[in-house]
């Protein structure tokens, strides 16, 4: 059979995340929400991060030019947009060069967040562990290393698999069961047997598991042991206040990222994976900043401080204008 570059090349459809809902403005509206609530949370974080002297420390550096700050803002902005405008539209194309940059983006990102877990891991070892060290074991060049080595290790992920995905025949149905181009739901509509290559596919994303799950056992298991030991209560309270954020961000991006790289396909159904997709896409994002702030007590105080800030100029504008007249 052969194929013509119109062919291969031509527009796939977006079912959406509840094909044929009945209250499409509602959802919207929902997902709206969300997707406002994520950019404006993390904006927010990144201004407390900058203003506040407290928080120039290596940990925060990580979260406001990865986690919070690129990452999770490029993350959301990936496949939100574009499902809010198939939830109005009538057409809900995407063209194939939308596809692949998708499916790259999500790739990097992913595998960029797997990383970087790990690595804040490691950063939380450190700093419960080795305090005293802490400062020349995570120093802004060791900072910087982790920064970038995090995206290549995503973009790795990307420039790998996303080229082979484009690549086979989609010559059959166009419609992806899905709100954006996950790869499975993409190779679906194959017709070609692409067996080996989501087996290859599957040992790729296992491996990425593996890295950052190996130094996060690491670390946290020596952490478990040094807490252990400390003889001061006021000591494991505030240990386990410094990992408990990146303990609950961990729980939910690996439990999703479990059940989709892991999990084997008889455990799959498009249903669940279109939930489970939006779980990290959509909730995640928004959630991340969230837990960070109202669980840790830096970010509180930042919070409050920059908040009466603008309280204390607001009633200062009113005075001088008062004066003026």
């Amino acid at each position: 059979m052969e194929w013509g570059n119109s062919s291969l090349f031509a527009d796939f459809v977006l079912l959406g995340l509840f094909s044929g809902s009945r209250f499409p403005w509602l959802l919207f509206s929902l997902i709206l929400l969300v997707f406002v609530i994520s950019i404006a949370s993390n904006t927010t974080m990144i201004l407390l991060i900058r203003a506040d002297p407290r928080l120039h420390t290596p940990m925060y550096f990580l979260l406001i030019h990865l986690k919070l700050s690129i990452m999770d803002t490029i993350y959301i902005c990936v496949t939100v947009p574009k499902m809010l405008q198939d939830l109005l539209a009538k057409e809900k194309t995407i063209s194939f060069l939308g596809c692949a940059l998708q499916i790259f983006f999500y790739l990097t990102l992913i595998g960029g967040e797997f990383f970087l877990l790990g690595l804040m891991a490691y950063d939380r070892y450190v700093a419960v562990c080795n305090p005293l060290r802490y400062p020349l074991l995570m120093n802004r060049r060791i900072c910087l290393i982790m920064v970038l080595g995090s995206w290549a290790g995503g973009s790795l992920d990307g420039f790998m698999l996303t080229p082979v995905t484009m690549s086979f025949p989609y010559c059959g149905s166009r419609e992806i069961n899905h709100f954006f181009c996950e790869i499975p739901a993409v190779l679906k509509l194959s017709c070609v047997d692409t067996s080996l290559y989501e087996t290859l596919m599957y040992a790729c994303c296992v491996l990425m598991l593996l890295i950052p799950v190996s130094i996060i056992s690491v670390s946290y298991t020596r952490i478990l042991i040094t807490v252990y030991r400390m003889n001061s209560a006021e000591g494991r309270h505030k240990a386990f206040a410094t990992c408990s954020s990146h303990i609950m961000v961990v729980s939910i991006f690996y439990g999703a990222a479990f059940y989709t790289n892991v999990l084997p396909h008889s455990y799959h159904t498009p249903e669940k994976d279109k939930v489970v997709s939006a779980f990290y896409t959509i909730l995640t994002p928004m959630l991340n900043p969230l837990i960070y702030s109202l669980r840790n007590k830096e970010v509180a105080s930042a919070l409050r401080k920059l908040l009466g800030r603008c309280a204390f100029s607001q009633r200062i504008r009113p005075a001088d204008v008062s004066r003026k007249h």
